[in-house]
């Protein structure tokens, strides 16, 4: 599952994925070459002393790693796909145990920070199924294999001179940097520019360790969604319900904010059919599955949860298990018997149409984000269809008809 949910969170965050060439021999000679001609000079120049930077001499160059990297799949989780795989029974009864055990400590990180432990806890549970694995691959080979290759040379080596130097601030064996195959870290898989700028000692021992100190995981968590701009005392968002006199579909784009009491008079209710509660607390619509499936209301938070990670599925999936770690309802709406996916060749193809037809749908790569949802959605209202902006095998068959009038 851990892996599954990788690829998906990537996939849906990343945009568009174009997988340059190999500019490089992909061979241990040439990769060590490099490393001492290219990346050596830049880590002394970043303050990595000698000592540190001997341990470039053992990395080789990981084939497996590349081929994860430049993979791609043929489908795209669907939300209740991703949903489904995310916030689990076992995964919330597991979350309710281990937030009563930490209890103490997530009360002063909250002290702290403003974050409620149960999002502490639903990260954890979500990056590393509460430390089930914390990655197994060396994360200097890791970094250094993913800048070598090219695709993202300038992360990965930013990524990297950042590892060498938390290696050397924190006096850690080599060993114990183990992570991602994108070199992610420990408990919350911080990666290296992230545990250097918000790791934080929580457990007073001197040193910030996000594999071993729950203490340090949680209080680095906390300030690094503080520092991202959570608001104490504000949820994520909810679940909603559109009644029939819902018309304004063309504003469900996750995007457009209007008060509680506007999205009230517009049709919006709570999940069980009573009132939003009264306020001008903004909050924005997302129909992740379309008309057909769940709605939810999104608060400021919610986007300070897509700047940890930049999928909407997971930031969802993260504020669904913090409320049903701590007593919350299941989902009003239940996810269809086989909520299967279109394939990445359909949804190429539905965004070719759009672009043909003079709609903006972006890149043809089978990535449907903001982008290619809008222009679907401007291309239904043009139709005199529901403007949900999701795309199905029935678009695509509408789609074709009207580029086959169009060519008439």
């Amino acid at each position: 599952m851990w892996k599954q949910t990788i690829v998906a969170v990537l996939l849906i965050c990343v945009g568009s994925i174009v997988f340059a060439k190999p500019q490089r021999p992909l061979d241990d000679a040439a990769f060590q070459q490099w490393l001492q001609q290219v990346i050596a000079p830049k880590a002394k120049a970043a303050g990595i002393r000698p000592a540190t930077l001997k341990h470039l001499e053992s990395l080789t160059l990981n084939h497996r790693i590349i081929q994860q990297d430049r993979r791609q799949a043929e489908f795209v989780l669907s939300f209740w796909q991703y949903y489904t795989r995310t916030v689990t029974p076992e995964r919330i009864e597991k979350g309710r145990q281990l937030l009563a055990r930490y209890q103490p400590i997530l009360d002063q990180v909250t002290a702290q920070t403003g974050v409620p432990g149960r999002f502490l806890i639903a990260y954890w549970g979500m990056e590393t199924r509460y430390g089930g694995f914390t990655g197994t691959t060396p994360v200097l080979q890791a970094l250094a294999t993913l800048a070598y290759e090219g695709r993202r040379e300038k992360f990965f080596t930013r990524e990297l001179i950042a590892a060498l130097k938390v290696l050397q601030n924190n006096r850690f064996p080599p060993e114990q940097l183990k992570g991602s195959w994108a070199g992610a870290m420990g408990q919350m898989q911080f990666m290296p520019s992230n545990y250097l700028h918000y790791g934080q000692d929580g457990d007073g021992d001197g040193k910030v360790d996000l594999w071993q100190s729950m203490a340090d995981a949680f209080l680095s968590a906390g300030y690094f969604l503080q520092r991202l701009g959570w608001r104490p005392g504000e949820t994520w968002g909810r679940e909603v319900q559109l009644t029939a006199s819902f018309k304004r579909y063309e504003l469900a784009d996750g995007l457009q904010r209007r008060s509680l009491d506007e999205w009230a008079k517009l049709g919006v209710r709570r999940a069980d059919g009573n009132p939003l509660p009264k306020g001008e607390m903004m909050a924005a619509l997302y129909l992740p599955m379309g008309k057909e499936g769940p709605a939810f209301l999104l608060y400021h938070n919610f986007y300070v949860i897509k700047k940890w990670n930049r999928s909407d599925y997971y930031a969802v999936a993260v504020g669904r298990l913090a409320d049903r770690i701590i007593g919350g309802p299941p989902l009003h709406k239940k996810p269809p018997a086989d909520p299967q996916p279109l394939p990445r060749a359909r949804l190429k193809a539905i965004q070719h149409k759009l672009n043909a037809l003079g709609y903006n749908a972006g890149k043809v790569d089978g990535i449907f984000g903001h982008r290619s949802r809008a222009a679907l959605r401007q291309w239904q209202q043009d139709h005199g269809e529901i403007p949900d902006g999701f795309p199905s095998e029935q678009t695509w068959w509408r789609l074709h008809e009207t580029e086959t009038a169009v060519q008439r």
